[in-house]
């Protein structure tokens, strides 16, 4: 039997008060999670409806009501809306639905993308200096790296019993040049689990796995970029993914990061700009959140300039207040996001298995692009891959491993307030595996680097992420990345307590 619940506006008897958000049928099946569909349901209508804004939302107790379901589901799902930035509440008056800037509508299907054969006649490497910046770690993680998750609690038995399997089977079938999209079987679980995990609604043909988001990220330069075209990235930022635009010849500006992540009023400022490279759901490596009306602002520009979005989801499985964000891929109505996903940050980053959600009308040149590169990652780590999402492994361990990294930024955030608060602000970070703080002067950020390291404790200095060019005057650019996701929790302690006795004349 259907859940079902016709809800049609809602209207007061005083016209001057707000006007209501038309509810047309919503219709709640058996066989998936409710509070999913309801979530999906009231987002589309939001973004659908150009004139949603500043309209009013039933209260949680009446749209109960209405549907004949659980308060809490409502409740959990305006949360959820919330959190991204959809809704807002007015205390004593109600939830409205955020005043957010309207996407154009979509007339027609977006121009598909000709890439005419080309050499690069030369490569500009502006960000150069920045690979000379950030050491090459490797060997066991130590207090703080960052980048790496907690694989102290990797399912060692569990991976080497299903790589056992994929070769026991003898697979003469997986042993030959295998397609360059990559295992079908694994497209069609990530399509999967994208879709139910992540509210991306993507088909397995869009998705082409690759050696990590790295490779991802070097593919879309590759196939989108010119030399001479210009490229706007987040400031401060990936430094790899700046030097991958960078070594096709294109030009990287930087637009400045605050509290809502990218300033896309910025975007004016470069108005030739072909892409975009963002890391909306956790911005690195200061942790910002791109805001919903930054988000809806970011996808105008790439519709109206028939630009295009690089969405860097690498650590998106990481949010500890309520569900992951929507990816901006999800909202997007009119193709011009490519979304990079990665399994590095909660497998392990020696994996090397990453993929990207293509635009249907650049699949077929990105499978071209990518038989050039590299063929495809090593077939017995994708069928691996494929069975640990398929048994449920990948969701138990997910969860695991979001517990851990919880309890250690916990750990980190009290051993850092209680021994080393006058160095400077430690932020709650609510996603990610890294906090950063911010310091005055490049003298001080690499006094206290260089003091960590020889008290065998590694830091990232946030300097070695802007752009080059950046003025010296900007606001936060100096400071300390510490990863802790990696770090048992007493080898957190045992560091801050390292710190604090070399830090003791700061």
């Amino acid at each position: 039997m259907y859940k079902r619940a016709k809800l049609l506006l809602y209207k007061g008897a005083n016209l001057s008060a707000p006007q209501s958000l038309e509810l047309t049928g919503i219709t709640l099946k058996r066989g998936r999670k409710l509070s999913a569909q309801l979530y999906d349901a009231l987002r589309e209508l939001i973004i659908g409806n150009p004139r949603s804004s500043g309209m009013k939302l039933p209260a949680s107790r009446e749209l109960a009501e209405m549907l004949d379901i659980s308060r809490n589901t409502v409740v959990n799902v305006y949360e959820r809306l919330f959190a991204e930035g959809f809704i807002e509440t007015r205390v004593g008056d109600g939830t409205y639905v955020a005043r957010l800037p309207a996407l154009p509508k979509i007339s027609a299907q977006s121009d598909p993308l000709v890439v005419e054969p080309q050499m690069h006649k030369s490569y500009r490497l502006p960000v150069a200096s920045l690979f000379n910046q950030h050491r090459i770690h490797d060997g066991a993680p130590k207090a703080f790296r960052i980048g790496i998750p907690a694989i102290d609690h990797f399912p060692f038995e569990t991976w080497a019993r299903l790589q056992t399997r994929f070769w026991r089977s003898r697979p003469v079938n997986h042993m030959g040049y295998g397609h360059p999209a990559g295992e079908p079987q694994l497209r069609e679980l990530i399509a999967h689990y994208l879709r139910h995990a992540r509210g991306l609604k993507c088909e397995p043909s869009q998705i082409i796995i690759t050696a990590g988001a790295q490779q991802a990220i070097m593919i879309c330069a590759a196939l989108l970029l010119r030399v001479d075209d210009e490229v706007v990235v987040e400031n401060p930022c990936y430094w790899a993914a700046a030097g991958a635009f960078s070594s096709v010849g294109a030009k990287i500006y930087g637009l400045d990061v605050d509290d809502e992540g990218m300033q896309t009023s910025q975007l004016r400022l470069i108005p030739d700009a072909r892409l975009a490279y963002v890391s909306p759901s956790c911005q690195y490596p200061t942790g910002a959140t791109l805001s919903m009306a930054r988000r809806l602002e970011l996808l105008q520009w790439a519709q109206e300039r028939k630009s295009w979005i690089i969405e860097d989801d690498y650590d998106g499985e990481y949010r500890y207040s309520g569900t992951p964000l929507t990816p901006l891929a999800a909202i997007d109505q009119s193709n011009r996001v490519l979304y990079i996903g990665s399994f590095s940050k909660v497998m392990y980053p020696g994996l090397r298995l990453g993929y990207l959600v293509a635009p249907k009308q650049l699949v077929e040149q990105f499978l071209l692009v990518r038989t050039m590169a590299s063929r495809q990652p090593p077939m017995s780590d994708q069928m691996a891959m494929a069975l640990f999402l398929s048994e449920g492994h990948f969701q138990q361990h997910s969860r695991r491993m979001r517990r851990a990294a919880l309890a250690r930024r916990d750990a980190l955030l009290e051993a850092w307030d209680q021994h080393l608060q006058h160095i400077g602000h430690m932020s709650k970070v609510s996603s990610g595996l890294h906090v950063t703080i911010r310091l005055e002067t490049y003298e001080k950020e690499q006094r206290l680097i260089a003091l960590a390291n020889a008290a065998g404790v590694e830091i990232t200095p946030l300097s070695a992420s802007w752009i080059p060019g950046s003025s010296d005057a900007s606001a936060g650019r100096y400071g300390l990345v510490l990863g802790f996701a990696s770090v048992k929790v007493p080898d957190i302690v045992l560091a801050i307590e390292s710190l604090k006795r070399v830090w003791a004349n700061e």
